[in-house]
């Protein structure tokens, strides 16, 4: 009897699923008992896409069934991947440091597939793309329904269960369109959004390494699927061993160029969001991470990211670019709290500008996060530095828009406090004794104006001061501290009034009588309710 070949089985089971009226290109369905992982599509359908994404394998059967269209069949997988392994210049950024400065941009490609109940109509597609062969084409087709259902665990497990890393690091290791990488990292970075998987890819043997090596792709989305691949590696419980991995200085150099030199603003947000699973990582990723990446000038590298997305909000407001803005303001928080590093942040002039820059932004509720990350950047620089709070007592547009905070820091405790601290420091500097009669008036002014906001979250939060005692002697909060000062503020203005009316250029502008009386009143109630906590009456 004559030895089968590879291709005889094939064309046995082309003959096979056409008998049963199944897709051509399907390998017959395994009895169902062999599957021991429930998935919502055929187990047999999953296997016979990571199938097509073997690179040794000849595709010389229908792709598309009954519709004719066929993939050409003259050459192995290898041959039609390698024929393409550039692509236009506009579809990449510079290959290394040394190169001129140019703007990355995103590369052309297919947008991830929406694949519904196993149906291939979408996968026969023959979009006509320059330089992209059909074989090529079909391949980024199933491959881009794998990543899509990597991001459900049961199928992720299933894709796993057979051999869908091997696959895939298979054809990370031969010449590759940038499009077919994109598409590797992709499904990947899907399977690490599953803790379950993460030891998995950990242990395919050289899988860690070339990933770490795709940061030196000159793809745009390439590399935006590495850093995110690699943010979700550092969150997992493998994160040491990707952090032996990248503790090169040569890599993190990549990372942090990467960061200097990109225009695109998702690549800025997965890019920073990788340095940010950094700072916040856990102490052993710490401690091999964080020198390496402060020699290389980290802080400076956020403030500069920072100082470029305000001038674009600034100028252009471009919504795509808020993601980027808000992730690189919440890597600067984090690194505001190291205890080790924090000075690198918290005496930067530059910094103190964007941030009170960021406050003073009339718009907030289309940055509304970042400005309130912001908030506490400012609050953590003035825990450091109580000198700078003289300074910003100064500016009143600043203290207008500080107070326009509170409705958006209203739910996060964390952001509420660190606003009632800054309010509180700067008010305790203003010495209303001793001010012109005009500041005075100003200040009012700007208090008066915020009045509903103030009392809205005096009234919201007033609980969390009353709904326990506090120990007399007990150190009372930042929010108490500054509602005091307003009221001495006021109370300073009520008693000079009649001075103030005497101008009449001022009485234009004087703050509504009403205004200012409920604004104290609801004040004084608050410190009236709070004292009894704190006196424990």
């Amino acid at each position: 009897m004559a030895t089968m070949t590879f291709e005889d089985k094939e064309e046995e089971e082309e003959e096979a699923g056409e008998d049963h009226h199944g897709p051509s290109h399907h390998p017959p369905a395994p009895p169902d008992e062999l599957f021991d992982i429930a998935t919502s599509v055929d187990p047999s359908y999953i296997i016979s896409l990571i199938r097509k994404l073997l690179p040794n394998v000849k595709n010389d059967h229908n792709f598309c069934g009954a519709d004719g269209d066929s993939a050409p069949n003259e050459g192995s997988k290898i041959d039609l991947m390698g024929e393409s392994a550039s692509s236009s210049p506009k579809d990449r950024v510079r290959g290394s440091p040394d190169h001129n400065s140019e703007a990355m941009d995103v590369v052309n490609g297919f947008e991830k597939s929406s694949y519904q109940d196993g149906d291939d109509e979408n996968l026969c597609r023959k979009v006509e793309q320059p330089g992209v062969s059909a074989g090529e084409e079909v391949w980024e087709e199933y491959g881009c329904v794998l990543w899509d259902l990597a991001a459900s665990r049961n199928h992720a497990e299933l894709m796993v269960e057979n051999l869908v890393l091997e696959v895939l690091l298979a054809n990370l290791m031969i010449p590759q369109t940038v499009r077919v990488a994109e598409i590797i990292l992709g499904i990947i970075g899907n399977l690490a959004c599953h803790e379950v998987l993460m030891q998995r890819i950990v242990s395919t043997q050289g899988l860690n390494e070339i990933i770490v090596d795709q940061l030196f792709l000159d793809d745009t989305q390439c590399l935006i699927e590495a850093c995110r691949l690699l943010t979700l590696c550092l969150q997992g419980s493998e994160c040491i061993i990707w952090a032996e991995k990248l503790q090169s200085e040569h890599i993190l150099q990549r990372v942090l160029w990467i960061a200097e030199n990109t225009l695109n603003p998702q690549l800025i947000e997965k890019n920073v969001g990788l340095l940010l699973a950094i700072l916040e990582s856990r102490p052993e990723v710490a401690r091999a991470l964080h020198p390496p990446l402060m020699k290389l000038g980290l802080p400076s590298v956020l403030i500069d990211l920072l100082a470029f997305e305000m001038n674009k909000l600034l100028h252009e407001r471009i919504p795509e670019r808020y993601p980027a803005l808000e992730v690189i303001l919440r890597s600067i928080e984090a690194l505001s709290v190291l205890d080790s590093y924090s000075q690198e942040i918290t005496l930067n002039k530059k910094l103190l500008q964007l941030v009170c820059d960021l406050i003073k932004f009339p718009d907030k509720v289309e940055v509304a996060n970042s400005c309130v990350t912001a908030v506490v950047v400012l609050a953590n620089i003035l825990s450091d530095i109580d000198d700078l709070a003289s300074e910003i007592s100064q500016d009143l547009p600043f203290i207008q828009g500080l107070l326009e905070m509170i409705p958006f820091a209203s739910d996060d405790l964390e952001a509420r406090s660190a606003l009632w601290s800054i309010v509180a420091r700067i008010l305790v500097k203003v010495q209303e004794d001793e001010m012109r009669q005009s500041s005075l008036h100003q200040y009012v002014s700007v208090l008066v104006s915020s009045s509903d906001m103030i009392e809205d979250d005096l009234l919201d939060h007033q609980l969390d001061e009353t709904s326990h005692r506090i120990p007399c002697g007990f150190k009372r909060s930042a929010r108490v501290t500054a509602i005091i000062r307003i009221i001495n503020i006021i109370n300073k203005w009520t008693t000079s009034k009649d001075c103030v009316e005497a101008n009449n250029s001022m009485e234009d502008h004087l703050a509504d009588d009403t205004n200012v009386g409920r604004l104290l009143d609801c004040c004084h109630k608050y410190i009236e309710s709070v004292g009894r906590s704190y006196s424990g009456d």
